[in-house]
């Protein structure tokens, strides 16, 4: 349970994002708790990809097609939250410039994304969440994604309600804030310089001696354990919001099939 200063009754829409949708639901699951402990009504509408694929292709116009539709979708809810710094930054920073120049749209786009907020963000800077009531012992380090940090200045607030998990201990790494190497479609166009950079990663997340590598992008997450994993080093890799939703049944991420049917 998370403990709130912020009155209850916001209604809050989960923007899922793909990856969690297909790849670990979980940390939706984890996301609705934390909201809904903190006191805000979550539903979740219909929804598409944010766009981003799109947007750093160069596709602007398909960016623009997904983003109205995502802003139809989300129009009437108090805010937008999802458990992604990377989604949140393509809703909040890129979304008004797909509409520079149109009077319909531009006004829309820059109200949208005024009530768009990564999940921890959320939960620390408009909820004024203190702290959790989840238990996960051990040593963990946390990695700071690239447009969490750089585009919406989330560094702080998980590091603090991580502070407040009964039996966790928390060592940074060396480089923390550096990128893991998947940078969306960057991994897919430049493979090997994706390779250097996680191989750096990893050794640095090794390096802190930490059981548990933590961080707010599943994208990222997905890159290291694949990494990690390769490498045969016995780290696991959750999303933070099932650390701090005390919601850590599943398997860490890139698991093993024989560790998933356990």
């Amino acid at each position: 349970m998370a403990e709130s200063g912020k009155p209850a009754g916001l209604r809050v829409g989960l923007f899922v994002t793909c990856l969690v949708d297909l790849m670990r639901p979980s940390v939706g699951f984890a996301a609705v708790k934390l909201l809904e402990d903190a006191g805000c009504t979550v539903e979740v509408p219909l929804q598409s990809c944010c766009g981003q694929p799109a947007f750093n292709s160069g596709d602007r116009q398909s960016a623009r097609a997904i983003a109205e539709q995502v802003i139809d979708a989300f129009e009437g809810y108090d805010y937008i939250v999802a458990p992604s710094g990377s989604c949140t930054g393509m809703l909040k920073a890129h979304y008004p410039e797909l509409f520079t120049g149109d009077p319909n749209w531009r006004g829309r786009a820059d109200a949208f994304a005024a009530r768009c907020y990564e999940l921890v963000s959320f939960l620390v800077d408009v909820l004024h969440v203190e702290r959790v009531t989840a238990d996960f012992p051990g040593l963990v380090t946390y990695h700071d994604s690239c447009s969490g940090l750089r585009e919406l200045d989330i560094h702080a607030q998980p590091r603090r309600l991580l502070g407040t998990v009964k039996g966790l201990t928390l060592t940074e790494m060396k480089d923390a804030d550096v990128c893991c190497g998947f940078g969306g479609t960057f991994c897919v166009k430049y493979p090997d310089i994706s390779n250097a950079i996680v191989t750096k990663k990893a050794k640095n997340v090794a390096a802190t001696g930490a059981h548990t590598l933590l961080a707010g992008d599943l994208g990222c997450l997905m890159n290291m354990a694949g990494k990690i994993q390769r490498e045969g080093k016995d780290i696991d890799v959750r999303h933070v919001a099932e650390v701090l939703a005390g919601m850590t049944g599943e398997p860490a991420i890139g698991a093993s099939a024989s560790e998933r049917n356990q």
